[in-house]
Order: C-alpha cells, then sequence, then structure tokens
C-alpha cells in the first residue's frame, strides 16, 4: 500500500457498533476537504455498509469544527486542465448517488460547518441534525463557480426562496435558518448533540430492515411518477410486504405486546 493510499484511508474511518455504522470524515486539518481519492474512500465505506448485515443504519460526520468544506480547492487549482473538473466533479456525482440509491438510513451528525459541496452530502442524508454552533454556506458564486451538482439533491429539500437566498448570496448562515430552509431535519446544543441522534438512531432501528429499504424506495421513486403508475406500484409492494416474513414476524409482535427480533430493545 502506497503513503497516497494510506493517507486517503486514514481520511475517511468506518466503525460499526451496535447496528450503526459511523463514518467519519478525518481531516480536519483541511476542513475535511474532499478531493477525488478521499470520495472513493467515502464510497467503499458506503458500499459496504450496504452489504454487511450487521449494519443497518449508517451515520455520516466530521471530526474537528467542520463538517465538509467541499471541494479540496488546492488540489482543483493545481490539476491539469479539465482534471479536477473531470474526475472530481464525476466523483461527488458517484457519491451522491450511492447515497441517493443506498439501502439504508443515513443520518448526518453535522457536528461543525458546511460550505460547498459539503451540503450537498448534507442532502443527500435522509436525516440531517446539525449543532447548534455550526454555519452554513454556498460558497460557490463567490469563487466563481455555481452550486451545479448539489443543486441537483439540495434544491429538492429546500424551499424555493430559501434555495435562491443562500444559494445566490453565498452568505455563511445559522443552523437555524437552514433549518427553515428545510435542508436539515433538526438543530441540537452542541452538547445535545449526540443524544438528539441517539433519539433517530433508536427509532429507525426498530423499524424492520426490509421495510427501511422499502420505505426509501417509496420516498425516492413516487414523487417522479404519475399517480396512476404510483398506485400500481405501490400496490405491488404493499401486496410483497405483506406476504413476507419481516412483516408477518412484525404483525405477530405487535398483537402479542411483544418487540420483533430486529428491535433495539428486543
Amino acid at each position: 500500500m502506497t503513503n497516497e493510499s494510506a493517507a486517503h484511508e486514514e481520511a475517511v474511518i468506518a466503525t460499526v457498533d451496535a447496528g450503526v455504522m459511523t463514518i467519519t470524515l478525518n481531516r480536519p486539518d483541511t476542513k475535511n476537504r474532499l478531493d477525488a481519492a478521499g470520495m472513493a474512500a467515502l464510497n467503499h465505506h458506503l458500499d459496504d455498509a450496504a452489504v454487511r448485515p450487521d449494519v443497518r443504519v449508517v451515520v455520516l460526520t466530521g471530526s474537528g469544527n467542520t463538517f465538509c468544506a467541499g471541494a479540496d480547492l488546492a488540489g482543483a487549482v493545481a490539476a491539469d486542465e479539465g482534471g479536477f473538473a473531470n474526475t472530481g466533479t464525476q466523483a461527488l456525482v458517484d457519491v451522491l448517488n450511492v447515497m441517493l440509491d443506498h439501502p439504508k438510513p443515513i443520518v448526518g451528525r453535522i457536528q461543525g460547518h458546511v460550505a460547498g459541496g459539503g451540503n450537498g452530502l448534507v442532502a443527500a442524508c435522509d436525516i440531517a441534525i446539525a449543532s447548534t454552533d455550526a454555519r452554513f454556506a454556498f460558497s460557490e458564486v463567490r469563487l466563481g463557480l455555481a452550486p451545479a451538482i448539489i443543486a441537483t439533491v439540495c434544491i429538492p429539500r429546500m424551499h424555493p426562496r430559501a434555495a435562491a437566498e443562500l444559494l445566490l448570496t453565498g452568505e455563511r448562515v445559522s443552523a437555524e435558518q437552514v433549518l427553515a430552509s428545510g435542508l436539515i431535519t433538526a438543530v441540537a446544543q452542541p452538547e445535545a448533540l449526540d443524544g438528539v441522534v441517539d433519539g433517530y438512531l433508536t427509532a429507525l432501528l426498530s423499524g424492520g430492515p426490509q421495510a427501511m429499504t422499502a420505505t426509501k424506495d417509496l420516498l425516492r421513486r413516487v414523487p417522479t411518477m404519475t399517480r396512476a403508475d404510483a398506485f400500481t406500484w405501490t400496490a405491488q409492494l404493499s401486496g410483497s410486504l405483506f406476504t413476507s416474513d419481516e412483516a408477518r414476524e412484525g404483525m405477530t409482535a405487535f398483537l402479542t405486546k411483544a418487540k420483533p427480533s430486529w428491535h433495539p430493545q428486543a
């Protein structure tokens, strides 16, 4: 293994405990900026989480006082013409697609500041909880750029007026203002962040694994369908779920006031 490969492995750390894989962006000296190799490492851990039966929920967080400041601009400026634009942007597209299509819930634990492409990672999480001392900025316009790729995931989460304000001005704003925009799910005081995240994890782990994957499919696919197509597809999905072993166990547990096997307190 080369020193460069080892460095990128250390830049994104994954640990598993009690059904939760925590993936940590671990380059605090660069404000957890991501280059193409770092994004490939993030993808590796996400792919691993998708196939591991002992992982039911993913938490994405950062180290230091920044969640993610976006692209590694030093690498972008130093790259040959077209180099970063081609490899770096495609790497970001790949990461966002993996997160959006992931079969398991992804919770963003936003412990620090967010800028640029880091907003895309936040938007691609299913649930995102930010510390009240975190600050957010769509800073691309102030660099002569546009938040082009991340707009694909951020704009659908945000209220139109808020999206226009934040993306066009590039202003650094509070977590509370970003909460009002719709980009994140909740805010918490720094000392309470882990407790709030744990509350969401307990709720997510209480759902059946198959049911979670199916519900993520609903959230992703139904908004893109016509009403007729949505009813056709969801009726088929509902029928297949009702006859599954997981649903039988869940419904039996409900009727007998027991806990199903997947429940964290079972």
